[in-house]
Parts: C-alpha cells; structure tokens; sequence
C-alpha cells in the first residue's frame, strides 16, 4: 500500500485571501477557523478526500510553479462557463509557453500560482474510458 497524501501546501503572502479564492474556485470549505493573522490557512472538500494548506511566506512569488492543479469543470457545466467564473473571480490567464491550439487554459491565481483549466468534465472523461 502507498501513502496517503495529507494535503497540498502552497507557499503565498496572504494564506487568509488566497485559501479563501481557493475556496470559492473549487467549492471547498475552510479546514479550520478564520484568523486574519494566521500563518497558516486550511480548505478541504466536503467529502475530506483532499486538504490545501496556505502558508504564509514573506517572499512573493518569482518562477514559474514546478507543480500546478489541472482542474476540470464540474459535471453540469463546461470549460467556457468555468473560464468566465475563474475570470470574474480574479483568475489571469497566463501564457508560459502552451501554444494557441491547445485544448486547455492556464490560468493563475490572485498571487501569480499558475493552474489549468482542462477541457472535458468528469463524466466525459468517464465516458471515453480515459
């Protein structure tokens, strides 16, 4: 048997504003109390099956990520309903080097973390045997 992964950790300025963004885009829930002076912030998903925790650093971010989500919208929606929400959100599209024919959007979030919007939803990619 492998390990279980505990959570993501994302090194940022802000973990309250970033850890919330990130609970708005992804539908999660914070994984403990709000305290604007917290160093560290957690979310989770409802169902507890994934954890990010929101670290707070004083060096804002410089590089590209090494390591970025790929997130897929919901079932019931599409990749063109997402994209306007990421946007509207706060979301920037970003170009490191993808090429305009590529079926997803890289996209990153308020703090400059990179993340791609793919194009099929879970059900689709069930349904291709993918």
């Amino acid at each position: 048997m492998g390990l279980v992964v505990s959570h993501l950790s994302i090194d940022c300025t802000d973990p309250n504003a970033l850890a919330g963004w990130w609970a708005e885009v992804l539908g999660w829930e914070r994984a403990w109390d709000e305290d604007p002076d917290d160093d560290e912030v957690g979310i989770r998903a409802a169902d507890r099956s994934a954890e990010w925790l929101f670290l707070k650093v004083p060096e804002a971010k410089a590089v590209k990520n090494r390591l970025h989500p790929d997130l897929r919208p919901p079932d019931g929606s599409d990749q063109a309903t997402e994209l306007a929400r990421l946007l509207a959100l706060g979301a920037t599209p970003v170009d490191i080097g993808q090429g305009p024919e590529v079926l997803w959007h890289v996209l990153a979030d308020p703090e400059g973390n990179e993340f791609c919007l793919l194009l099929r939803t879970p059900a689709q990619v069930r349904a291709d045997g993918d």
